[in-house]
């Protein structure tokens, strides 16, 4: 009954990555059926596209702000009711502005849920199946875009209005979300760190695990010096968080100079380059979204057997293969077959075992509990920048350059993640926030 419950937080919490993918890949399937509807020029068309992009990176800077105020599970809801305004605006949405505004507040939902959903699986989980659980956030996100990459295949994109009801289905899962959200407990490490509530810690800590209930909330209260007074800003960017600040935006890099949301965004742009048709395109992005579910479910088996570095270790390998086979493509122009769909699929298989499991797990895990908020906003804020940058240039660069020079470039910053991988990040599977948070923190201040 205990591990059902806890399950079923993570699930419900979860559900806000189901909503950030279904809304960062539906767009796909309609962004060329809307540039022909419009007549919009590339940089409007990506800038369209970027717009969610946008709103996710002041929905991951400010996130953690009302999630350290007010609390995750209230945040959670907030979150919720602006994925339904999104998805009901950019449906009926009159013109191009109005698609932007509603896209942009899809966007603070996106980023705002990046901070406040991993966050609150990773404070309410046992330690040894925090990394199963947090990672049910990714797996969410990557079912998300099968489901949006499917959804459109169905609907088609060959009667007017189409790109409308591809945009539209996401009210069916937002309104599932708001409601579900409402039966879910607050974080205990929340209650205890910014408003010292003990007792009621304690009786969600006994529903986590009734043995070490009462060890683990004494951690929590040993780990925090003022009960019931977070940390502020200032306190956050001081020299004693400079290392696990160092590994968000690091790792946060690395992830979007993969190139994955621009090929998340752009799949059947890029398919349709190497010579496949339209249809042939659009039914490739369900194989994308395809391989990343199956090999994201593959890297939450493995995230708290094997470790976060070992993951890692086999997503940069593919990445930096992948990559660096579809640049020699596009440089020579000898695109044979299904050669470019079947690296891709590769690619993506890659990320979702390495950075796509691990990402939101380790953001979450190497921030103290007095600073998580803001360490998840920071490194959730880094993430989105990047990747506004890349997919709201892409095309106009794709159309400058060519392909190969970007997926070169995506190839080498690979090969730097690697190393960082090797000879910086930390492991992080089987030991408790608490014990995390000492390791990370008497590091950085030896450094």
């Amino acid at each position: 009954m205990t591990k059902r419950r806890i399950f079923f937080w993570a699930i419900t919490a979860a559900l806000g990555g189901f909503l950030f993918g279904f809304d960062t890949a539906v767009i796909s399937g309609g962004e060329q059926v809307i540039q022909l509807y419009w007549n919009l020029g590339d940089v409007v068309l990506g800038q369209m596209v970027a717009m969610a992009l946008y709103g996710t990176i002041i929905g991951a800077l400010f996130g953690g702000v009302p999630a350290q105020r007010f609390g995750r599970r209230i945040t959670l809801i907030w979150i919720a009711a602006f994925f339904l305004v999104s998805a009901i605006g950019s449906a009926l949405a009159p013109n191009v502005y109005a698609l932007m505004f509603f896209r942009f507040i899809g966007g603070l939902s996106i980023g705002a849920s990046s901070v406040v959903a991993p966050m609150y699986i990773s404070e309410i989980s046992p330690s040894h199946q925090r990394g199963r659980l947090t990672a049910l956030f990714q797996f969410n996100i990557v079912l998300g875009i099968l489901i949006a990459y499917f959804s459109n295949y169905l609907i088609g994109a060959d009667f007017e209005g189409a790109w409308r009801w591809m945009l539209g289905v996401e009210v069916v899962p937002a309104t599932l979300f708001l409601i579900l959200v409402f039966l879910i407990p607050e974080s205990p490490r929340w209650l205890v760190v910014a408003k010292g509530k003990i007792e009621e810690a304690r009786e969600i800590l006994k529903i986590v695990n009734p043995e070490t209930a009462d060890s683990s909330l004494e951690s929590i209260k040993a780990s925090d010096k003022e009960p019931g007074r977070a940390a502020t800003v200032g306190e956050f960017f001081s020299k004693r968080y400079k290392f696990p600040i160092f590994l968000a935006f690091i790792f946060a890099f690395f992830n979007q100079l993969s190139g994955i949301n621009a090929i998340i965004y752009f799949a059947p742009r890029i398919f349709a380059a190497t010579g496949l048709g339209a249809d042939a395109a659009l039914l490739s992005t369900v194989g994308v979204g395809l391989v990343n579910l199956l090999f994201t479910m593959l890297g939450l088996l493995m995230i708290d057997k094997f470790g976060r570095r070992f993951l890692m270790y086999i997503g940069s390998l593919g990445y930096i293969i992948s990559l660096s086979t579809i640049a020699y493509f596009f440089f020579t122009e000898t695109f044979t077959g299904i050669a470019v769909p079947v690296l891709i699929f590769i690619f993506i298989a890659s990320h979702a075992i390495g950075q796509g499991a691990v990402i939101w797990v380790f953001i979450s895990e190497i921030f103290p509990n007095s600073v998580r908020s803001y360490g998840n906003s920071l490194g959730c804020a880094t993430h989105w920048i990047f990747a506004a940058l890349i997919a709201g240039n892409f095309v106009y660069i794709e159309s400058l350059l060519g392909g190969g020079p970007i997926f070169a470039a995506f190839a080498l910053m690979m090969v730097f993640q690697l190393l960082f991988v090797w000879k910086i990040m930390p492991e992080t599977k089987g030991i408790t926030l608490e014990e995390i948070e000492a390791r990370l923190i008497n590091r950085g201040v030896k450094n």
